[in-house]
C-alpha cells in the first residue's frame, strides 16, 4: 500500500455492483453521550474474565414469567439491555432485584399482559415475553420490537407458531395482540431456525395441553440454556441443543435457582483483542464447545488458540515468516454451530490487517455491515457487494474518530482502535454498553489504554486537539497524556495532523488555531 489510503478519498474506481464506503460522521444520538478513547499499539497480557451470556440471560428473564414463584439467576451481567428488560418485567408486576451479578425475579404478582412501547421498542429480546405471558395469562399485548438496526428480523415465525398452538393473533397499530383460552400442543416447522421464535414457542409450549414438536429449531447454546432453565422450573423438554425440540406441557411451573452460561460472543471478542494486538491472553470461564467455529477460523488465520483447562482459552500471536498479523481466510456467518453473526464485525477488524484478500459473507441479517465505512476511515480496504465484504489486508490502521452504529460494530471499532497507530475515539458507546460489561475496565486490566469520557454536544474541543498533538511527541511522558485526559474529559476527536519537536510548542500551535484558548490548566502543559 502506497502511503495512507482509507478507500474514501483515495479509492480506485468501483467495480460494478460494489458499494462505495460512506463518508461523513453520524449525528445524534450516536455522536452524543460517553465515548471511548483508545491509544493503540499496546501489547496486552493477562486474563480477561468472561461474564454471563447476555442473550441467554434476557431469555431466562422472560422465562421467569412462567412460574408464579421466585427465581434466582446467577452470573447475570450488568448491562443496559438487562436493565431495560428488568424495567419491562417490573411494569408487568414482576418484582425485580439485581444485586451484583445475581438477579431475583418474582412473578407471583404478575398483574398485566401489556408491555410498554417505550421500553420494548428499544430492546429486541423483550418481544420474547409474548410466549410466557400468553401461556400464563391467556392474553398478551406486546409492541413490535426494536433494538440494533441490523435488519428487519420479522416476527412472522413467532406469530405463525403461536397461531399453530391455538392462539388468535392480530397486529394493530404496531402492537401484537395474542389471545388463547388454552394453548394446545402441536407440530411446528420453522422455515428458518430463528433463535427468538424457537425460544418464544418453547416457553409457550411448557404450559400448553399436550405435546409440541418444534422442527428446524435453533440450536444456539442460549436456546439450550433457556430449555435447561425451564426444566429446572419443572418443564418437560426433550431434544435440548438439537434441531428438534419436544415439549410436553405441564399445568404449572415452580421457582428455581440457576446460573447463566458464559458469553461466547464476549469471549470471542477478547480472543480477537489478543490476536489483533499480537498478545498472549487468556479468557474464561468459557465453554470451548460453544466457540468451535470461532476457534477454527482464528486457527485458520494462523493464530494459536489452546484450551487451558476445562473452561479457559489462551490465544497467542501468529508466527508468520512474512511478519503480517495473520493470514486472510474466508468466513460465512451461519446459524449455530456455524460461525456466529455476532462475531462477524469483530473478526472483520482482524481480517482488515491480514495478509492477502478474503471475503466475509453475512447470511443471517441483511443490514449488518455498517462498520465497514468506519473501519475504512481508519485505513482498512474493504468493499461491500450485497452481503459480502471484500477485504484486502493492509499492514496497519490509523487512529480516527469513528461511530458505532450497533453493538457488534462498536466492538469491531474498539478492536481496530487497539491495533491502530495513535488515538481513536469511539462514539455511540451506548451500543457497546448494551452487550459488554465494563469493556474499558477489562481491557485496561490487561494493559490496554482505553478511557471512558463524556462527549461534547457542541463545537470542537480544543483540549482534545492538544491531546492528539501530544501523541506525536516521542519524548512526552505518560503522565502528561493521562493528565490531558483528565483536564479535557469531554472530547470529540479531531485529529491534529501536525508534529512538534517539544511539548512547549503545543500551546503555540493551538493559539494559532484559536485566538482565545483558556489556560485554566496551564500548569499541566508547562510540565
Amino acid at each position: 500500500m502506497k502511503g495512507f489510503d482509507n478507500r474514501v478519498s483515495g479509492a480506485d474506481p468501483l467495480e460494478p455492483g460494489l458499494t462505495p464506503p460512506q463518508t461523513g460522521m453520524a449525528t445524534a444520538p450516536e455522536m452524543m453521550g460517553p465515548v471511548l478513547k483508545i491509544i493503540g499499539k499496546q501489547t496486552l497480557s493477562g486474563h480477561i474474565p468472561i461474564g454471563g451470556a447476555k442473550n441467554s440471560a434476557l431469555a431466562l428473564m422472560a422465562g421467569a414469567i412462567l412460574a408464579p414463584e421466585a427465581c434466582r439467576i446467577h452470573n447475570v451481567p450488568r448491562l443496559l439491555d438487562i436493565e431495560r428488560m428488568g424495567q419491562i418485567l417490573a411494569t408487568l408486576g414482576v418484582n425485580v432485584s439485581h444485586v451484583g451479578n445475581t438477579l431475583d425475579l418474582d412473578a407471583s404478582s404478575l398483574k398485566t399482559s401489556q408491555a410498554p412501547y417505550e421500553l420494548v421498542s428499544q430492546l429486541r429480546a423483550s418481544f420474547f415475553i409474548i410466549g410466557p405471558l400468553l401461556a400464563r395469562l391467556g392474553v398478551a399485548r406486546v409492541p413490535l420490537p426494536g433494538g440494533c438496526a441490523i435488519g428487519s428480523r420479522p416476527v412472522d415465525l413467532h406469530v405463525r407458531g403461536l397461531q399453530a398452538l391455538g392462539a388468535t393473533v392480530q397486529i394493530e397499530h404496531g402492537v401484537v395482540h395474542a389471545y388463547a383460552r388454552k394453548l394446545l400442543g402441536t407440530r411446528i416447522y420453522l422455515d428458518y431456525p430463528s433463535v427468538g421464535a424457537t425460544e418464544t414457542l418453547m416457553m409457550a409450549a411448557t404450559l400448553a395441553d399436550g405435546e409440541t414438536v418444534i422442527e428446524n429449531a435453533a440450536q444456539e447454546p442460549e436456546v439450550a440454556d433457556l430449555a435447561r432453565f425451564c426444566q429446572a422450573m419443572g418443564a418437560r423438554i426433550r431434544g435440548v441443543g438439537t434441531n428438534t425440540v419436544v415439549v410436553v406441557g405441564v399445568p404449572r411451573l415452580h421457582g428455581t435457582e440457576y446460573t447463566v452460561i458464559p458469553d461466547r460472543i464476549e469471549a470471542s471478542t477478547y480472543l480477537i483483542a489478543g490476536a489483533i494486538t499480537r498478545s498472549h491472553l487468556t479468557v474464561g470461564p468459557v465453554i470451548p464447545d460453544h466457540l468451535r467455529a470461532v476457534i477454527a477460523k482464528l486457527q485458520a488465520m494462523g493464530l494459536r488458540v489452546e484450551e487451558e483447562g476445562p473452561n479457559r482459552l489462551r490465544i497467542a500471536p501468529a508466527q508468520l515468516s512474512s511478519g503480517w498479523l495473520c493470514q486472510a481466510t474466508d468466513i460465512q456467518t451461519l446459524p449455530y454451530p456455524g460461525f456466529p453473526t455476532d462475531v462477524q464485525a469483530p473478526i472483520m477488524a482482524l481480517a482488515a490487517l491480514s495478509e492477502g484478500s478474503c471475503t466475509i459473507e453475512e447470511t443471517v441479517f441483511e443490514n449488518r455491515m455498517h462498520h465497514i465505512p468506519e473501519l475504512n476511515r481508519m485505513g482498512a480496504d474493504i468493499r461491500l457487494k450485497n452481503r459480502v465484504a471484500l477485504i484486502r489486508g493492509v499492514p496497519s490502521l490509523s487512529g480516527a474518530p469513528v461511530v458505532a452504529t450497533d453493538l457488534r460494530a462498536g466492538a469491531a471499532l474498539v478492536l481496530a482502535g487497539l491495533a491502530a497507530e495513535g488515538c481513536s475515539t469511539i462514539h455511540g458507546l451506548h451500543y457497546i454498553d448494551r452487550g459488554y460489561e465494563a469493556i474499558d475496565e477489562k481491557l485496561r486490566s490487561v494493559g490496554a489504554k482505553v478511557y471512558r469520557s463524556e462527549s461534547p454536544t457542541g463545537s470542537r474541543n480544543w483540549g482534545n486537539e492538544l491531546f492528539h498533538c501530544c501523541l506525536k511527541f516521542e519524548d512526552l511522558r505518560k503522565e502528561l497524556l493521562l493528565s490531558l485526559l483528565i483536564v479535557w474529559p469531554q472530547c470529540s476527536v479531531t485529529a491534529c495532523q501536525v508534529s512538534f519537536p517539544a511539548v512547549s510548542q503545543v500551546s503555540s500551535c493551538l493559539v494559532t488555531q484559536r485566538s482565545q484558548v483558556e489556560y485554566r490548566r496551564s500548569e499541566v502543559v508547562g510540565r
